[in-house]
């Protein structure tokens, strides 16, 4: 149900923890995969060449989505890749800063909101006129849009937005035959969860979960996979929970 075989997908931050995951996931299940990266240039190309060893066709795009402009040169990138067809985009690409209202600066909150919600939001207009019947949009939300966890408020309004655009994307975009949704994680085993590496931090986050293991990558990638894939041809509109029942 899960054959992906002749799409083409884009997964932003591509190089490294879900981002991986899920390119490795979508080139498994068929895809051409266009692996996008910001800074960590040698990571991607490990990804490109884990995804060629095992017979399937990937290639490395890249754009800091930091930037305003970021989105539109990713997306001109992709369009002379794929030409007039773009099956599934993950937009993956994130950035997290734990800290307390009193101390979060302008200058860190306006990068979370253009790295977590204005660049998936022009990354998706940009790329419309390549998307058409049956294509899969699939954001990354988090527990943190609908459960207070850690100190990250202004982080967590980036992902209640995220969670907004789904509803408006998929109500906009279901005319053309689109689909869109959003996967939350809760805590995953990644370079932006260092804590997971420490006892306390396990302890906290099994402490929260229903199902007592730290998620992995691969966890939340077999997720991304199905709402990419015809098996989840009628669900758009919604925020899938892959949080192994956090905070229930």
């Amino acid at each position: 149900m899960n054959n992906l075989t002749g799409k083409t997908a884009l997964v932003t931050g591509a190089s490294r923890g879900i981002g991986r995951a899920t390119a490795l996931a979508l080139a498994h299940a068929g895809a051409q995969v266009l692996v996008h990266y910001s800074s960590a240039e040698k990571e991607a190309d490990a990804v490109v060449a884990e995804i060629r060893a095992a017979g399937g066709n990937a290639q490395k795009v890249a754009a800091d989505l930091r930037n305003a402009d970021g989105p539109h040169a990713l997306a001109k990138q992709v369009r002379a890749v794929v030409g007039q067809r773009l099956d599934i985009l993950v937009a993956n690409a994130g950035i997290s800063k734990a800290a307390p209202i009193e101390e979060t600066t302008v200058a860190d909150f306006d990068d979370l909101f253009a790295v977590n919600v204005r660049a998936p939001y022009f990354l998706v207009q940009q790329l419309l006129p390549v998307m058409c019947k049956g294509s899969s949009v699939v954001l990354l939300s988090s527990l943190a849009a609908r459960a207070a966890v850690g100190t990250l408020p202004a982080y967590a309004a980036t992902k209640g937005a995220v969670d907004t655009l789904v509803k408006h994307f998929a109500a906009a975009l279901g005319e053309r035959g689109i689909r869109v949704n959003a996967v939350a994680p809760g805590v995953v085993e990644t370079d932006m969860s260092n804590f997971t590496k420490t006892e306390a931090g396990r302890a906290v986050t099994l402490g929260m979960q229903a199902l007592k293991r730290v998620a992995q990558p691969d966890d939340i990638a077999g997720a991304v996979a199905f709402l990419a894939s015809d098996a989840a041809r009628w669900i758009t509109g919604e925020t899938l929970h892959v949080d192994g029942g956090s905070k229930l």
